[in-house]
Formats: structure tokens, sequence, C-alpha cells
């Protein structure tokens, strides 16, 4: 009986001592601050990526198929001899189909047509032109755009964020400043990045001259803007 007693009166201690620390009241909120920060950096793109798009009809799909093989191929020797490396070529897509008319709502078969579509990247953006020119005169029947990136993306990336954080934080210094009080100490960093943003892209048009003699394609690449916002909280002196 002694025993249990002295099992209770250690239970009824340990119970009394953990209610404070759990009604303990959270931080008071007074004594944060909010704020946002962006900023925006630019770079000039180094690097650039090309789609190409050969596409083939005939009346069987064995013969598409030969026919966008062989126009594909005579494609590639012409990035060969432009001496783009076969690793900066890499296919998006390829499409075997029959295509329909549909005269007076009836499905009438027509020819069957092969695409296949590769991706070029360039390190030589200077040299975006001249690849549109060279792959429309070794067969392609479209280019289906241009799109311009960095090759040290994630370095403009963190440039930016460390600008937005140094933003929040002013603004933060400002608005406490406002308050008659002062910045303590940063609690908490939110990186809101967009996930919904990307490279800039160019779109061109399909028809291009064939003639050996024209004008090289004018192409002109910009800038690029990478953006970063942030959320930061500190608390307060």
């Amino acid at each position: 009986m002694r025993t249990f007693m002295m099992a209770a009166v250690a239970l009824v201690a340990l119970v009394a001592l953990a209610v404070p620390a759990a009604a303990q009241p959270p931080a008071d909120t007074r004594d944060l601050i909010v704020t946002t920060g962006e900023a925006m950096v630019q770079r000039a793109p180094d690097r650039a990526f090309v789609n190409v798009t050969v596409e083939a009809r005939a009346k069987s799909p064995r013969d598409a198929q030969r026919l966008n093989a062989d126009a594909m191929t005579a494609v590639q020797q012409r990035l060969t001899q432009a001496r783009i490396p076969k690793e900066a070529v890499r296919t998006l897509g390829y499409d075997l189909q029959q295509e329909y008319d549909f005269p007076q709502g009836r499905r009438v078969p027509r020819e069957f047509v092969a695409r296949n579509t590769v991706e070029v990247r360039l390190d030589d953006i200077a040299r975006v032109g001249e690849l549109l020119d060279t792959v429309v005169q070794g067969g392609a029947t479209s280019t289906g755009g241009v799109r311009f990136d960095l090759k040290d993306r994630d370095a403009a990336e963190r440039e930016a964020l460390r600008l937005a954080v140094a933003d929040a934080r002013a603004r933060a210094e400002a608005a406490a400043a406002g308050a008659g009080r002062a910045v303590d100490r940063i609690v908490r960093v939110d990186d809101n990045r967009d996930s919904g943003g990307g490279p800039p892209r160019l779109m061109l048009p399909v028809a291009a001259s064939r003639a050996a003699d024209a004008a090289q394609t004018p192409v002109e690449p910009g800038l690029i803007e990478i953006h970063a916002r942030v959320t930061l909280t500190a608390t307060l002196k």
C-alpha cells in the first residue's frame, strides 16, 4: 500500500510539472515582422535550342517511314557538316498516322504522314540563323521554335535569390524603423519560386528560303530575365 501511495504522489508531481510547460503561450506575433522581397537579374543568353521537324507523306505507312528516314538522314548529315556534335542532337518525338478528309460528314482516308522532330543544342548562339538555314536547305519541313537559355542558369537564379532576400531585409528594417523598432534576427525565409516560368522562346515562321545564296535568317536573342521572390520573417527588438 505504501509503495502504491508513493507511485501516485510521483505521478501527480510529474503532471504538475508538465502542465505549465504545455500551457506556455506562443511567441507574441506583435514582435514579428513579415516582408516580401523581389529581384530580377538580366543575362545575355549563351546557349540556344532549335526544334527541327521533318515530315513525309505517302500512300502506305512503310513508304512514309522510308521517305521520312531519308529526309532526316539528309538533315543529320547537314548538321554533321555544320560541326554539330551528336550529343547536341536528341529526338523529341516521332509520329506516324493516317490523315483523313471529311466531305459531307464522311471520313475519307488520305495519305500517311510521318513526322520526326529533333532538338539541336547550340553553344554558340551567333550560329542560330546559320543553323536554321542549314536544316531547311537539308530538307527540314519546319522549325518549331528557338529557345534561348544560360549554360549556368543556377548561378543567375542564386544571384536573383540573394538580391531578393536583401530587398526583403531592407523592407523589414525600413518598416521596423518606421515603428520605432529594429530588426533583431531573421527566423525564416521562404523561396516563392514561380514554377510556371521558363526561358524565353522565339517562335519562327515555317517558311524559309532554300536558295543557297539567300540572306541568313536574322535572329536576335535579347536578354534573359531571371526573377526571384521571397518572404522573410524576422523578430523585432
